[in-house]
């Protein structure tokens, strides 16, 4: 298992994708629940929330997901890895280019549209996809064992810490839940942390 931290401007006993689009409103990275391996960039992304929502509090949760293995999850900016490709193929029963094999970010987007018959080019299919085709990849990608689309925190640090989208919210189990305060900058302010119930 591992950790990973939520940002939000909410407390709930359970993740659920049910809720998507509650907190920042955005989900540019696909459909899924939003991770990240820092602390400060959760509390930053609940900041965000609550004021997209109006609201004063907000709350980082402390998170366990499965372990983050190379067959798991399609990562920005990698290619897709060769045991997906071929659960991907199977279930699709239709071979997927190679240009949107090199990226996670072009595979999801081409599925998406594949799965919601938004057909054109291969450039067309793997730039955009409306969030009808992020859900059905986000679906997809659940059923042949994908559990993860995953980012760097820092695009020039593609090797550091992480930020993912777990697309089903029954793998993640919450271990515990801190109110926290930001400055105008939206950053943590460090030691403001209070445990809550």
């Amino acid at each position: 298992m591992e950790l990973f931290y939520h940002g939000t401007c909410r407390l709930f006993d359970r993740f659920s994708l049910s809720h998507l689009g509650e907190g920042e409103g955005k989900s540019k990275f696909g459909h899924g629940v939003y991770l990240t391996s820092r602390y400060a960039t959760a509390a930053l992304y609940g900041s965000k929330a609550a004021k997209a929502n109006g609201v004063g509090m907000v709350y980082v949760y402390t998170v366990e997901v499965p372990d983050i293995t190379d067959d798991n999850h399609v990562r920005l900016l990698c290619p897709v890895n060769a045991d997906i490709v071929a659960r991907t193929v199977a279930k699709l029963g239709e071979e997927m280019p190679a240009e949107v094999l090199a990226d996670g970010k072009l595979f999801r987007k081409y599925l998406g549209n594949v799965l919601t018959n938004n057909r054109g080019t291969v450039k067309k299919m793997s730039d955009k996809a409306d969030a009808a085709a992020e859900n059905a990849a986000t679906v997809f990608l659940d059923e042949i064992g994908v559990k993860y689309l995953v980012w760097p925190v820092v695009y020039s640090k593609p090797d550091g810490d992480v930020n993912c989208a777990v697309l089903n919210g029954d793998n993640i189990t919450i271990v515990g839940v801190e109110q926290v305060r930001v400055d105008d900058e939206n950053k943590l302010v460090e030691g403001s942390q209070i445990k809550v119930k």
